[in-house]
């Protein structure tokens, strides 16, 4: 259902007056002319008041990042970078008798990092010919060119959270300066394959038991990781290769059997071929990767400083851009150690 807008922007509305638009909107032959040039501007900025309205209520599913992990807006739009600090404790208590003097100190230190803010931007734009197309037509202006520009901003995020960006400093999920420990699957003893799409149930679930085995050993079961996310053809084969003689698919005996585990989701981004996001696909190998790791916003987060957003039109000849910005830092890990990334799955 359309919306109707009574508002419109002035500031833009007195932009597109003192362009040529309004004169060649005036030119239509054979409909109901404007009262005038101001007539024509305030159309026009009505309906790109309609076309932002649309975009900003777009939303986008199949770009993953967005759906798996944290979103942490809190830093402000203009700030360059950010810092976190990672806390940690020291000392060592000790039996003191009643008289004791010299009691052991404990303290609490933190390490800062940093990470960069970057901004990401697109536009997009009508001719004075679509101008002149919509309103013969009495409709809107195309608002799908507004869902692009946002989708084309949120897909960049996406692919940023995933694998970073070295060349802009911001870092991904699957980014090396991440430090997040890296499990390799091996070959299995029955079947002597590595990859899951061929590796019995048994060796699968034996290697989910060493990726979670790794990350409690190694934080001394301080991390318990709640969320796997797996490549999509990865999932489509766990969920339909049976457990032995049972009736259980292995997605279905890890989910009742592993409560420790709260989803299990797939993810495009982490297959063998999607080099854009899986920098493991780029490999000589091209191996796909299963993630996993704990879902907190205080182990991880992408940080968006600023959402998407629509500047005021700018007028170039017989056309009107509207330039469009987000920033972001990527994805933020202050708890390397509570994910593990499982390579060659």
């Amino acid at each position: 259902m359309k919306k109707t807008h009574n508002k419109y922007d002035r500031f833009e509305a007195a932009t597109i007056k003192r362009s040529a638009i309004p004169a060649s909107l005036l030119q239509i032959e054979g409909l109901a002319r404007f009262d005038s040039a101001d007539a024509a501007s305030i159309w026009f900025a009505r309906e790109l008041d309609y076309v932002k309205s649309e975009a900003y209520e777009a939303e986008y599913p199949e770009l993953m990042a967005y759906q798996l992990f944290p979103i942490d807006t809190e830093a402000d739009a203009g700030a360059e970078t950010i810092t976190y600090y990672v806390y940690d404790k020291e000392g060592t208590a000790k039996v003191i008798d009643n008289y004791s003097t010299d009691l052991p100190r404990a303290d609490a230190f933190g390490k800062p990092s940093t990470a960069y803010v970057k901004s990401i931007g697109v536009s997009y734009g009508y001719s004075a010919q679509e101008m002149r197309a919509s309103r013969m037509a009495d409709k809107h202006l195309d608002a799908r060119k507004a869902d692009s520009a946002h989708y084309q901003i949120d897909a960049e995020i996406n692919r940023i959270a995933w694998a970073g960006d070295p060349d802009h400093n911001l870092l991904g999920i699957l980014s090396a300066g991440q430090n997040v420990p890296t499990y390799t699957i091996t070959a299995g003893a029955t079947t002597g394959q590595t990859s899951w799409l061929k590796k019995d149930a048994d060796e699968i679930l034996q290697d989910l038991m060493n990726m979670y085995s790794q990350v409690s050993k190694t934080t001394k079961n301080i991390e318990r990781p709640d969320t796997l996310v797996l490549p999509t053809n990865i999932h489509t084969a766990l969920s339909m290769k049976r457990v032995g003689d049972t009736a259980d698919t292995v997605l279905t005996f890890i989910q009742r059997n592993a409560p420790w585990l709260k989803k299990i989701e797939m993810a495009a981004e982490l297959n063998d071929d999607e080099t854009s996001t899986n920098p493991y696909a780029a490999a000589s190998n091209g191996s796909g990767v299963a993630l996993l790791y704990t879902n907190d916003k205080k182990k991880l987060a992408i940080h968006n400083p600023m959402a998407f957003l629509q500047y005021p039109v700018q007028v170039r000849n017989l056309e009107t851009i509207v330039p469009c910005e987000a920033r972001t830092a990527g994805l933020i890990i202050p708890y390397p150690m509570s994910a593990l990334i499982a390579i060659g799955v």
